[in-house]
């Protein structure tokens, strides 16, 4: 139970940062800005932390003491062998830049709640993929499978709310099904990383190796790039800041933290599903702050997802 109430409270936050991800962006910040800008936040943060846990846990021991546990706590740069190395990279483009690139870019071109049906559905998609790449050594039974389906359908019937109209944009919900790809192998990678490396390594690489890999797309976009030379101060208001603040520490660096160190103890499948929660607590953060209207569909909707979740965390076939 605590690692499934760990798991909700990071759905939960990320399923409120809508609201500061907007106001950033009527502040005049640009998606890959403010991606750029929280990774930064929370990298630094990870870096100055694991610098400054590495020189305590490495200190000579006080006269009697015994300095224990710095093996597993000393501070590195890099992994052990350039494979696992590549893999922190493909963390950071699915976990990172392409998947946030995608999904925001998603949403010039489609509609709202395409987006978020599509990028709502990685659980299955990472359920499918768990399935095919680990039916030898982790099977999923059938009535886990049943749960992620019944999850599924109602995390359907919360994004739609009623409204049982779908404007397909071939381009919008290509690149929304991208970034709903990225996010279910992140997932998957992730159990490969776990088994070697610490949540606090593995978030730092992730967080760095996405930096780096935006880089090519102000490469090609160089006025997405302009924030970061001319220095618009007009644009980091206090409120900005504060946005930003929440955006880098509470929803990159915590929850990237509690959720890579969930899939660690739960599974990529079972953590998985608790994205099935975003949209309900989207709607909740939108009904306590914007007023916004609690529906039936809701209702029956979350109803469904809590029987899924149920199920899909059984163990007997």
């Amino acid at each position: 139970m605590k690692y499934h109430l760990v798991a909700f409270i990071t759905v939960a936050i990320w399923g409120s940062t809508f609201v500061f991800t907007k106001m950033l962006l009527q502040a005049g910040l640009s998606p890959a800005q403010i991606f750029t800008l929280r990774f930064i936040i929370a990298y630094v943060l990870l870096l100055g932390y694991s610098l400054l846990r590495n020189k305590v846990t490495s200190s000579p021991p006080k006269l009697g003491g015994v300095r224990g546990g710095l093996n597993n706590r000393s501070f590195r740069w890099f992994c052990r062998s350039w494979r696992d190395e590549l893999l922190m990279i493909a963390l950071g483009l699915t976990g990172g830049s392409v998947y946030f690139l995608a999904e925001n870019a998603a949403m010039l071109f489609t509609t709202a709640t395409n987006t978020s049906l599509i990028v709502c559905s990685c659980p299955l998609f990472a359920m499918l993929l768990f399935a095919l790449f680990f039916r030898q050594s982790e099977k999923i039974t059938r009535i886990q499978a049943l749960g992620s389906l019944i999850a599924f359908l109602g995390m359907v019937v919360v994004v739609l709310n009623g409204h049982f109209v779908l404007h397909l944009s071939p381009l919008g919900d290509l690149l929304a099904f991208g970034a709903c790809l990225c996010w279910a192998v992140y997932s998957l990678l992730m159990k490969a990383a776990v088994s070697g490396y610490s949540s606090l390594f593995i978030t730092r690489k992730v967080f760095i190796y996405g930096l780096l890999t935006i880089i090519p797309y102000y490469i090609f976009v160089p006025s997405e790039a302009s924030i970061f030379f001319s220095s618009p101060f007009h644009l980091f208001t206090f409120s900005t800041i504060l946005n930003l603040l929440f955006l880098g520490v509470v929803a990159s660096m915590l929850c990237y933290l509690t959720w890579n160190w969930v899939i660690g103890k739960l599974g990529p499948v079972i953590a998985t599903n608790w994205v099935y929660f975003n949209p309900i607590t989207t709607i909740l953060f939108a009904w306590w702050l914007l007023d916004e209207k609690i529906t039936i569909w809701f209702l029956l909707g979350s109803a469904l997802i809590l029987i899924g979740m149920y199920l899909a965390d059984r163990r007997i076939k």
